[in-house]
């Protein structure tokens, strides 16, 4: 469903992203690990057409991802991003956060995006906060709103970068349960994670990205549990047995 060929980003005269190749079937979940500044976030951002990228091209569904043209819009719609901070209308209720896409960029009627959206903040446990705003709730609540933000534009694949990172320890379950929960339904997942246990119970593959290349990837309990590249053997023993 989304395919990487040979791609390349460069900030100036730096170059974060240097020649990635990968392949991401419909219904697989992929989790991206790697120390900070490896570029994992910046090929998210690639996929979704936020980052122009130099070399290389990204595809998804046989659509070229190229976010200077008018089919950028088409491919928004169909792989919603889960961003670090949330990203939610802080002077929006819950309910007008998850219809607000729906609404102007579906043109879906209010009263479809106002039930759909209830089924939605249900399904995150949030069905009471809907009429809350997001300064009244939680790190992990507000994570979920924006889950169920995303889900509300029915995308064929959901981009999560670092969705637990901006979380006190104690909130982060309540989020990898609901994604757990997406996993399960089948709904065709990326993710840039420092979750470990997570990766290898949900994901199917993991790609171990360093220095703006992949540099291990296969089966995530194979990867994590016997990785076979010295960076990655490095990498797991530092964030799984830290000093």
């Amino acid at each position: 469903m989304i395919d990487i060929r040979a791609l390349r980003k460069s900030y100036g005269s730096n170059e974060v992203i240097k020649g990635v190749y990968a392949e991401i079937a419909q219904g697989e979940v992929v989790c991206i690990i790697g120390p900070s500044g490896s570029g994992k976030s910046t090929i998210l951002r690639c996929i979704n057409g936020l980052e122009t990228y130099n070399e290389g091209q990204i595809s998804i569904g046989g659509q070229l991802v190229d976010p200077s043209a008018s089919t950028i819009k088409d491919i928004r719609r169909e792989v919603s991003m889960v961003f670090q901070r949330f990203n939610l209308f802080p002077h929006r209720t819950v309910l007008e956060n998850v219809i607000e896409g729906p609404i102007y960029v579906l043109r879906e009627s209010r009263a479809s995006a106002i039930a759909h959206a209830k089924e939605l903040l249900a399904s995150v446990g949030l069905a009471h906060k809907a009429d809350a705003y997001p300064p009244q709730l939680s790190g992990g609540q507000q994570q979920r709103v924006a889950i169920a933000r995303a889900l509300s534009m029915r995308p064929k694949a959901i981009l999560f970068d670092e969705p637990t990172s901006a979380l006190d320890p104690e909130l982060v379950g309540d989020v990898l349960d609901v994604m757990r929960k997406l996993a399960e339904s089948g709904m065709t997942m990326v993710v840039v994670t420092h979750e470990m246990q997570f990766a290898k119970e949900v994901a199917d593959r993991v790609l171990f990205i360093d220095g703006g290349v992949v540099v291990e990837e296969g089966p995530s309990k194979e990867v994590l549990e016997n990785p076979q590249h010295p960076r990655t053997k490095d990498f797991l023993s530092r964030v799984l047995h830290p000093m």
